[in-house]
Parts: structure tokens; sequence; C-alpha cells
């Protein structure tokens, strides 16, 4: 592996450590008035989107550097474990993950995508091998 193929490999489990920071960050937003419109203050957990939309991407960007399924899930472990590390542990007291459905949603919608991406990998590689050819 090239020092280049290194540093992006980097940039990628850095980028999904942001976002999942962020996504948790921003998670209890609320249609309430206060930054979004007054909707009756209705929860709008946006970040379910974001976490559903670049996970894969970032799992699958991984998987082109190296095709292993352990390498390209990288990102995604980065991502629990950034998950994982604010249930057990809140900055300064506080409580970032919030208790209901938004959180199982979040860990579901990050999670799933990302685990059927290094799915595919998986079978790309095991398929390209030259074992796994017909004789």
């Amino acid at each position: 592996m090239t020092v280049g193929e290194r540093f992006r490999y980097a940039g990628l489990l850095a980028a999904s450590v942001v976002l999942g920071i962020f996504e948790l960050f921003f998670l209890p937003l609320r249609l309430d008035g206060r930054v979004l419109p007054d909707i009756a203050e209705l929860p709008f957990p946006i970040t379910v989107v974001v976490a559903g939309l670049t996970l894969p991407w970032l799992v699958v960007r991984a998987g082109r550097i190296r095709p292993r399924a352990a390498f390209a899930g990288g990102p995604l472990y980065a991502w629990l474990a950034t998950f994982f590390v604010f249930v057990v542990v809140a900055p300064g007291g506080d409580s970032v993950i919030i208790p209901d459905w938004r959180t199982l949603l979040l860990l579901a919608a990050g999670a799933f995508p990302a685990t059927v991406k290094i799915g595919d990998v998986l079978a790309r590689s095991v398929g390209s091998s030259p074992d796994s050819r017909p004789k």
C-alpha cells in the first residue's frame, strides 16, 4: 500500500468520525422555530439521511483502495466506535445520545447500508480471485 493510499484511507476514517460526531450532535433537531421553521415542534432527524448516504459511500471508497471486506469496513468501524464512545462517555457530563427512536434509526440507517456495501466489496473480491472461477 502506497503512502498516498494510506493518506486517503486515513482521510476516510477521519471523515467517518467527524460525520458521526455531527450526526449525533444534530440528531435532536426539531421544527420548533429556533433554528428551523415552526411546525408543531416535530422531530427533524435529517442526520439519519446523511448517515444513510455518506457511510456507504465511504465504505465503497475504502473498498476501492483495497478490495478486502475488513479494510473496506474501516469507515463503518470508526463510525460505530464514535457512536459507542458517546454512549459511554458524555462530554462535559451531558448526554449526547437521546434515548428514543431517533437514535436507533440513526444506528440502523448508518450501519445497515454500509454493511450491505461491505458485502458487495466481499462479493467482488471473492468473485475476482482465480480460485473462485469455474473450471
